[in-house]
Protein backbone atom coordinates (compact mmCIF):
# COMPACT_ATOMS: atom_id res chain seq x y z
CA UNK A 1 0.00 0.00 0.00
CA UNK A 2 2.80 2.22 0.94
CA UNK A 3 4.73 1.60 -2.26
CA UNK A 4 1.52 2.89 -4.38
CA UNK A 5 0.65 5.78 -2.79
CA UNK A 6 4.51 6.84 -2.98
CA UNK A 7 3.96 5.89 -6.38
CA UNK A 8 0.72 7.80 -7.07
CA UNK A 9 2.68 10.66 -5.31
CA UNK A 10 5.42 10.87 -7.72
CA UNK A 11 3.38 10.93 -10.64
CA UNK A 12 1.23 13.54 -9.00
CA UNK A 13 4.37 15.93 -8.38
CA UNK A 14 5.77 18.22 -10.55
CA UNK A 15 2.70 18.99 -12.79
CA UNK A 16 2.58 15.85 -14.22
CA UNK A 17 -0.72 14.47 -12.48
CA UNK A 18 -2.35 17.52 -14.89
CA UNK A 19 -2.01 15.80 -17.83
CA UNK A 20 -4.00 12.52 -16.21
CA UNK A 21 -6.70 14.77 -15.36
CA UNK A 22 -6.99 16.33 -18.70
CA UNK A 23 -7.05 12.98 -20.35
CA UNK A 24 -9.89 12.09 -18.25
CA UNK A 25 -11.39 15.38 -19.21
CA UNK A 26 -11.32 14.89 -22.95
CA UNK A 27 -12.33 11.11 -22.89
CA UNK A 28 -15.48 12.15 -20.85
CA UNK A 29 -15.71 14.87 -23.58
CA UNK A 30 -15.55 12.57 -26.64
CA UNK A 31 -17.43 9.78 -24.43
CA UNK A 32 -20.61 12.38 -25.20
CA UNK A 33 -19.81 13.48 -28.72
CA UNK A 34 -19.59 9.47 -29.54
CA UNK A 35 -20.89 7.35 -26.46
CA UNK A 36 -19.35 4.22 -29.06
CA UNK A 37 -15.94 5.13 -28.20
CA UNK A 38 -15.30 3.01 -25.07
CA UNK A 39 -16.84 0.20 -26.94
CA UNK A 40 -13.97 -2.42 -27.52
CA UNK A 41 -13.07 -2.43 -31.09
CA UNK A 42 -13.48 1.59 -31.08
CA UNK A 43 -11.43 1.82 -28.20
CA UNK A 44 -8.22 -0.73 -29.65
CA UNK A 45 -8.41 1.05 -32.96
CA UNK A 46 -7.77 4.50 -30.89
CA UNK A 47 -4.98 3.01 -28.92
CA UNK A 48 -3.47 1.43 -32.43
CA UNK A 49 -3.44 4.99 -34.01
CA UNK A 50 -2.01 6.46 -30.93
CA UNK A 51 0.40 3.78 -30.31
CA UNK A 52 2.99 5.26 -32.61
CA UNK A 53 3.29 8.61 -30.93
CA UNK A 54 3.17 6.99 -27.58
CA UNK A 55 6.49 5.18 -28.54
CA UNK A 56 8.25 8.33 -29.99
CA UNK A 57 7.34 9.68 -26.66
CA UNK A 58 8.77 7.33 -24.43
CA UNK A 59 12.07 7.85 -27.02
CA UNK A 60 11.79 11.81 -26.74
CA UNK A 61 11.15 11.71 -22.95
CA UNK A 62 14.71 10.32 -22.61
CA UNK A 63 16.44 13.10 -24.67
CA UNK A 64 14.06 15.97 -23.08
CA UNK A 65 14.52 14.81 -19.89
CA UNK A 66 18.30 15.13 -20.13
CA UNK A 67 18.70 18.32 -21.19
CA UNK A 68 18.39 18.08 -24.84
CA UNK A 69 15.86 17.87 -28.01
CA UNK A 70 15.47 15.21 -30.80
CA UNK A 71 13.84 17.05 -33.82
CA UNK A 72 15.01 14.60 -36.63
CA UNK A 73 12.07 11.65 -35.42
CA UNK A 74 9.48 13.03 -37.60
CA UNK A 75 11.84 12.38 -41.00
CA UNK A 76 13.13 9.39 -39.30
CA UNK A 77 9.83 7.51 -39.25
CA UNK A 78 9.33 8.81 -42.94
CA UNK A 79 12.49 7.32 -43.91
CA UNK A 80 12.53 4.48 -42.64
CA UNK A 81 9.11 3.76 -44.24
CA UNK A 82 9.95 4.36 -47.62
CA UNK A 83 13.78 2.38 -47.18
CA UNK A 84 11.26 -0.72 -46.44
CA UNK A 85 9.42 -0.15 -49.09
CA UNK A 86 12.00 0.49 -51.47
CA UNK A 87 13.99 -2.43 -50.15
CA UNK A 88 10.88 -4.82 -49.32
CA UNK A 89 9.18 -4.09 -52.86
CA UNK A 90 6.65 -6.50 -51.95
CA UNK A 91 9.00 -9.72 -51.53
CA UNK A 92 7.67 -11.44 -48.31
CA UNK A 93 11.12 -13.05 -47.48
CA UNK A 94 12.84 -9.71 -47.55
CA UNK A 95 10.38 -8.67 -44.48
CA UNK A 96 12.87 -9.31 -41.96
CA UNK A 97 15.99 -8.71 -43.29
CA UNK A 98 14.81 -5.30 -44.45
CA UNK A 99 13.58 -4.99 -40.57
CA UNK A 100 17.43 -5.51 -39.36
CA UNK A 101 18.84 -3.05 -41.71
CA UNK A 102 16.03 -0.31 -40.29
CA UNK A 103 17.12 -1.44 -36.55
CA UNK A 104 20.46 -0.43 -37.54
CA UNK A 105 19.60 2.82 -39.70
CA UNK A 106 18.07 4.02 -36.83
CA UNK A 107 20.63 3.16 -34.33
CA UNK A 108 22.82 5.05 -36.64
CA UNK A 109 20.98 7.96 -36.70
CA UNK A 110 20.47 8.23 -33.14
CA UNK A 111 24.06 7.67 -32.47
CA UNK A 112 25.18 10.05 -34.91
CA UNK A 113 23.26 12.66 -32.91
CA UNK A 114 24.34 11.68 -29.77
CA UNK A 115 28.02 11.69 -30.47
CA UNK A 116 27.84 15.31 -32.14
CA UNK A 117 25.86 16.72 -29.09
CA UNK A 118 28.01 15.09 -26.48
CA UNK A 119 31.45 15.11 -27.87
CA UNK A 120 31.54 17.79 -30.34
CA UNK A 121 29.29 19.92 -27.57
CA UNK A 122 27.10 20.86 -30.91
CA UNK A 123 23.04 22.31 -29.61
CA UNK A 124 21.24 19.35 -29.68
CA UNK A 125 18.78 21.65 -31.47
CA UNK A 126 21.21 21.86 -34.23
CA UNK A 127 22.35 18.78 -34.37
CA UNK A 128 19.20 17.37 -34.88
CA UNK A 129 17.95 19.98 -37.07
CA UNK A 130 20.67 18.88 -39.33
CA UNK A 131 19.70 15.12 -39.23
CA UNK A 132 15.82 16.13 -39.69
CA UNK A 133 17.15 17.84 -43.11
CA UNK A 134 19.49 15.59 -44.31
CA UNK A 135 17.49 12.84 -44.02
CA UNK A 136 14.47 14.34 -45.49
CA UNK A 137 17.16 15.72 -48.35
CA UNK A 138 18.45 12.28 -48.81
CA UNK A 139 14.78 10.66 -49.27
CA UNK A 140 13.91 12.72 -51.52
CA UNK A 141 16.94 12.81 -53.86
CA UNK A 142 17.23 8.56 -53.69
CA UNK A 143 13.49 8.67 -54.88
CA UNK A 144 13.15 11.80 -57.15
CA UNK A 145 10.22 12.94 -54.51
CA UNK A 146 7.68 10.00 -54.94
CA UNK A 147 8.63 7.17 -53.38
CA UNK A 148 8.18 3.53 -54.99
CA UNK A 149 7.66 0.34 -53.98
CA UNK A 150 5.72 -1.32 -51.44
CA UNK A 151 5.42 -3.14 -47.82
CA UNK A 152 5.08 -6.34 -47.26
CA UNK A 153 1.85 -7.88 -45.58
CA UNK A 154 4.37 -9.58 -43.37
CA UNK A 155 5.61 -5.99 -42.27
CA UNK A 156 2.06 -4.48 -42.44
CA UNK A 157 1.25 -6.68 -39.53
CA UNK A 158 2.37 -5.15 -36.49
CA UNK A 159 0.51 -2.42 -37.80
CA UNK A 160 -2.84 -3.65 -38.83
CA UNK A 161 -3.36 -6.75 -37.22
CA UNK A 162 -3.48 -8.05 -33.88
CA UNK A 163 -5.17 -10.93 -31.82
CA UNK A 164 -8.57 -11.67 -33.46
CA UNK A 165 -11.71 -13.52 -31.50
CA UNK A 166 -11.44 -11.74 -28.15
CA UNK A 167 -14.66 -11.19 -25.80
CA UNK A 168 -16.04 -8.38 -25.78
CA UNK A 169 -13.04 -6.67 -27.30
CA UNK A 170 -12.79 -8.43 -30.66
CA UNK A 171 -9.04 -7.78 -31.71
CA UNK A 172 -6.20 -7.00 -29.60
CA UNK A 173 -4.04 -5.20 -31.88
CA UNK A 174 -0.29 -6.11 -32.01
CA UNK A 175 0.72 -2.31 -31.80
CA UNK A 176 -1.25 -1.89 -28.22
CA UNK A 177 0.73 -4.93 -26.83
CA UNK A 178 3.99 -3.43 -28.57
CA UNK A 179 3.17 -0.01 -27.10
CA UNK A 180 2.41 -1.62 -23.64
CA UNK A 181 5.71 -3.47 -23.80
CA UNK A 182 7.78 -0.17 -24.64
CA UNK A 183 5.94 1.50 -21.58
CA UNK A 184 7.65 -1.18 -19.07
CA UNK A 185 10.80 -1.35 -20.47
CA UNK A 186 11.10 2.22 -20.47
CA UNK A 187 9.73 2.76 -16.83
CA UNK A 188 12.45 -0.66 -15.68
CA UNK A 189 15.17 1.70 -17.23
CA UNK A 190 14.34 4.94 -15.69
CA UNK A 191 14.20 2.89 -12.39
CA UNK A 192 17.52 2.06 -13.12
CA UNK A 193 20.91 3.72 -12.48
CA UNK A 194 21.01 4.83 -15.67
CA UNK A 195 17.72 6.56 -15.46
CA UNK A 196 19.07 8.09 -12.31
CA UNK A 197 21.88 9.59 -13.95
CA UNK A 198 20.10 10.92 -17.38
CA UNK A 199 17.78 12.38 -15.03
CA UNK A 200 20.35 13.94 -12.55
CA UNK A 201 22.51 15.03 -16.46
CA UNK A 202 19.27 17.05 -17.14
CA UNK A 203 18.83 18.50 -13.72
CA UNK A 204 22.59 19.91 -12.85
CA UNK A 205 25.22 17.87 -15.39
CA UNK A 206 27.81 19.25 -12.92
CA UNK A 207 26.59 17.61 -10.00
CA UNK A 208 25.70 14.69 -12.00
CA UNK A 209 29.49 14.70 -13.24
CA UNK A 210 31.00 14.97 -9.87
CA UNK A 211 29.20 12.59 -8.18
CA UNK A 212 30.46 9.85 -10.50
CA UNK A 213 27.68 9.76 -13.45
CA UNK A 214 28.68 9.39 -16.96
CA UNK A 215 26.84 12.08 -18.57
CA UNK A 216 28.06 11.90 -22.09
CA UNK A 217 27.59 8.34 -22.13
CA UNK A 218 23.70 8.36 -20.79
CA UNK A 219 22.76 10.96 -23.36
CA UNK A 220 24.40 9.62 -26.02
CA UNK A 221 22.43 6.43 -25.35
CA UNK A 222 18.96 8.60 -24.83
CA UNK A 223 19.42 9.46 -28.51
CA UNK A 224 20.08 6.04 -29.72
CA UNK A 225 16.98 4.85 -27.71
CA UNK A 226 15.24 7.82 -29.38
CA UNK A 227 16.18 6.35 -32.89
CA UNK A 228 15.34 3.07 -31.75
CA UNK A 229 11.62 4.22 -30.70
CA UNK A 230 11.31 6.05 -34.69
CA UNK A 231 11.96 3.09 -36.31
CA UNK A 232 9.31 0.99 -33.93
CA UNK A 233 7.10 3.50 -34.94
CA UNK A 234 8.08 3.91 -38.43
CA UNK A 235 7.08 -0.18 -38.68
CA UNK A 236 3.71 0.49 -37.20
CA UNK A 237 2.76 3.57 -39.15
CA UNK A 238 4.02 1.65 -42.43
CA UNK A 239 0.91 -1.01 -41.36
CA UNK A 240 -2.03 1.45 -42.02
CA UNK A 241 -0.72 5.03 -43.40
CA UNK A 242 1.07 2.91 -46.23
CA UNK A 243 3.87 4.70 -48.00
CA UNK A 244 3.91 8.31 -48.75
CA UNK A 245 6.56 11.73 -48.81
CA UNK A 246 4.10 12.95 -46.00
CA UNK A 247 4.91 10.05 -43.76
CA UNK A 248 6.63 11.15 -40.34
CA UNK A 249 6.21 15.12 -41.43
CA UNK A 250 5.47 17.24 -38.47
CA UNK A 251 5.84 14.16 -36.06
CA UNK A 252 8.48 15.38 -34.30
CA UNK A 253 6.58 18.49 -33.33
CA UNK A 254 3.56 16.42 -32.18
CA UNK A 255 5.56 14.49 -29.56
CA UNK A 256 7.53 17.08 -28.36
CA UNK A 257 3.96 18.72 -27.59
CA UNK A 258 2.99 15.38 -26.30
CA UNK A 259 5.93 14.99 -23.51
CA UNK A 260 6.04 18.89 -21.93
CA UNK A 261 2.10 18.30 -22.07
CA UNK A 262 2.75 15.34 -19.53
CA UNK A 263 5.07 17.87 -17.23
CA UNK A 264 8.19 16.38 -18.57
CA UNK A 265 10.12 19.70 -18.59
CA UNK A 266 11.74 21.64 -21.43
CA UNK A 267 15.63 21.60 -20.50
CA UNK A 268 15.29 18.83 -18.47
CA UNK A 269 15.69 17.11 -15.05
CA UNK A 270 12.10 16.90 -14.12
CA UNK A 271 9.17 14.76 -15.46
CA UNK A 272 8.10 11.00 -15.75
CA UNK A 273 7.72 8.79 -18.75
CA UNK A 274 4.42 7.25 -17.63
CA UNK A 275 3.33 10.68 -17.91
CA UNK A 276 4.98 11.98 -20.78
CA UNK A 277 3.14 8.87 -22.82
CA UNK A 278 -0.08 9.62 -21.36
CA UNK A 279 0.65 13.12 -22.81
CA UNK A 280 0.88 11.75 -26.25
CA UNK A 281 -2.42 9.61 -25.61
CA UNK A 282 -3.44 13.11 -24.62
CA UNK A 283 -2.84 14.46 -27.71
CA UNK A 284 -4.58 12.29 -29.63
CA UNK A 285 -7.62 11.94 -27.82
CA UNK A 286 -7.78 15.73 -27.99
CA UNK A 287 -7.40 15.31 -32.14
CA UNK A 288 -10.11 12.49 -31.71
CA UNK A 289 -12.38 15.12 -29.93
CA UNK A 290 -11.18 17.61 -32.70
CA UNK A 291 -12.55 14.92 -35.51
CA UNK A 292 -15.88 14.22 -33.53
CA UNK A 293 -16.46 18.07 -33.20
CA UNK A 294 -15.69 18.33 -37.03
CA UNK A 295 -13.19 21.02 -36.65
CA UNK A 296 -10.68 21.87 -39.90
CA UNK A 297 -7.19 19.58 -38.98
CA UNK A 298 -5.62 23.36 -39.45
CA UNK A 299 -6.40 23.91 -35.91
CA UNK A 300 -3.98 21.33 -34.72
CA UNK A 301 -0.98 23.22 -35.24
CA UNK A 302 -2.21 26.07 -32.94
CA UNK A 303 -3.48 23.99 -30.07
CA UNK A 304 0.55 22.07 -30.33
CA UNK A 305 1.22 25.17 -30.17
CA UNK A 306 -0.75 27.02 -26.96
CA UNK A 307 0.09 23.72 -25.34
CA UNK A 308 3.89 24.20 -25.35
CA UNK A 309 3.93 27.64 -24.58
CA UNK A 310 1.39 26.86 -22.05
CA UNK A 311 3.71 24.05 -20.44
CA UNK A 312 6.51 25.96 -20.85
CA UNK A 313 5.27 29.20 -18.76
CA UNK A 314 4.00 26.58 -16.21
CA UNK A 315 7.19 24.83 -15.74
CA UNK A 316 9.48 29.13 -15.35
CA UNK A 317 6.81 29.24 -12.56
CA UNK A 318 7.53 26.70 -10.51
CA UNK A 319 11.06 27.22 -10.81
CA UNK A 320 10.68 30.80 -9.70
CA UNK A 321 8.80 29.51 -6.83
CA UNK A 322 11.44 27.18 -5.58
CA UNK A 323 14.05 29.84 -5.21
CA UNK A 324 11.51 32.01 -3.28
CA UNK A 325 10.52 29.31 -1.18
CA UNK A 326 14.05 28.08 -0.37
CA UNK A 327 15.28 31.55 0.38
CA UNK A 328 12.09 32.36 2.55
CA UNK A 329 12.99 29.12 4.70
CA UNK A 330 16.70 30.19 5.04
CA UNK A 331 15.82 33.68 6.45
CA UNK A 332 13.26 31.87 8.82
CA UNK A 333 15.70 28.98 10.09
CA UNK A 334 19.18 30.26 10.10
CA UNK A 335 21.95 27.95 10.65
Amino acid sequence: MGRIRTAAAALAGGGTGTVFALLAAIFIAVAFTNPGFFEGPSLMAFLKQAAPLVILAAGQYFVIVSGNFDLSVGALVGAQVVIAARLIDGEESRTLPVMGVMLLFGLAVGLVNGLVTTALKVQSFITTLGMMLVLTGAIRLWTGGAPTGSLSEAFRGPGRRGIDDVPLIGQIPWAVLIMIGVGAAAIWLMRTRFGRVLVASGDNELAAELSGGRVDTVRTVAFVLSGLSATVAGVLIGGYAGVSAQVGQGMEFTVITAVVLGGVVLGGGRGAVVAAMAGALTIEALFALFNQMALPSTIRPAAQGLIIIAAVAYAAKRRTRRPVAATATTNANPS
